[in-house]
């Protein structure tokens, strides 16, 4: 099976991107699954190196990083990167700046397409 995950809401503050990146690891332990994660709008701040957050909370860049490293795809929308003043140099390592036009594609690729 193949699903798409879109993530809206921003790293912290909500636990949408939380729960997403809960369930698209998850899905990558299951032979068979291939899962892509596109980051828009406050999410683009998700894929954000550096991460510094309190002893015990939970980090998005963690998550992130051990989705990649199941194979997961990430793709963080350049509008919304340029909106809020990333650059592809504070993007960790396995994201990649996307475009609408990729989250097409990725959302014709899928079987499934989950919105957070």
């Amino acid at each position: 099976m193949k699903t798409l995950l879109i993530v809206n809401d921003p790293p912290y503050g909500t636990e949408r991107a939380y729960n997403a990146l809960r369930l698209a690891n998850s899905l990558l332990t299951h032979e068979g699954e291939e899962a892509k994660l596109f980051l828009i709008g406050d999410a683009a701040s998700c894929a954000r190196t550096g991460q510094n957050v309190p002893q015990g909370y939970y980090s998005l860049e963690r998550m992130l990083k051990g989705f990649h490293a199941k194979g997961g795809a990430i793709g963080v929308c350049s509008t919304c990167m340029d909106a809020r003043g990333l650059t592809d140099e504070d993007l960790l390592a396995g994201s990649q700046r996307g475009t609408l036009d990729e989250l097409a594609e990725w959302t014709r690729w899928a079987d499934k397409v989950l919105v957070f």
